[in-house]
């Protein structure tokens, strides 16, 4: 098989193996994505049928890889400097994603990461500002069921935080509602019956004439 050839087909098949996964992820395919992906995939056969460079199908695929999931990658080393608390370089990090123009789905990955680490420093309210425009746009479908649930589940915690246990149980039941397989359900199941018994412990407290 000619090496043009190989790599057109690599390419093709990258484009949908990554839209069924998305579609999988419940996050709708990327347009943008698809676009890039055309367009490297184009550049790299016209390099290697008019020009004497000869790609290698691993690094073609690596490149490939690199430039069309770049935000994503970006912000996953943001999360291991938050994950050390050094939270300012996380967030220049987070802050340099949404400028390599994310599609859709890559900029609310962004923001629920963000709003995590707000709620890492504390910042309980912007964090609760960020997670609600987030999941204000979930039926846009653009949100993978990962994302959703991780949101719900630290709104839920942030609003515990804020003394709102309404609220915070309203997100828990959200989260078990989204995906209730995950590790966010077995944790908001947790928090669930946390309030549940601080309520049953507060209800004992009280005089029986009330």
């Amino acid at each position: 098989m000619s090496l043009h050839i190989m790599i057109g087909l690599i390419g093709l098949l990258y484009i949908v193996v990554f839209g069924v996964m998305a579609l999988l992820r419940r996050e709708g395919l990327s347009i943008r994505f698809a676009v890039e992906s055309v367009c490297i995939t184009a550049i790299a056969v016209i390099m290697v049928v008019l020009t004497p460079v000869q790609i290698h199908p691993v690094v073609f695929l690596l490149v490939l890889y690199i430039i069309t999931l770049r935000v994503r990658l970006i912000v996953d080393l943001a999360n291991s400097f938050a994950r050390r608390g050094r939270y300012e370089q996380a967030e220049r990090i987070y802050d340099l994603a949404s400028h390599l123009w994310p599609d859709q789905t890559s900029d609310l990955i962004i923001k629920v990461n963000h709003a995590v680490l707000l709620l890492q420093k504390n910042q309980v309210n912007e964090s609760i500002s960020m997670f609600t425009e987030v999941l204000s746009q979930v039926n846009q479908a653009y949100l993978g069921v990962k994302y959703e649930a991780a949101a719900h589940f630290n709104l839920g915690v942030a609003y515990l935080r804020n003394h709102n246990s309404s609220m915070a149980t309203v997100e828990f039941n959200a989260v078990l509602d989204t995906w209730p397989a995950s590790v966010y359900a077995h944790r908001a199941q947790e928090a669930l019956e946390s309030q549940h018994k601080k309520a049953g412990t507060h209800g004992d407290d009280k005089p029986a004439d009330q």
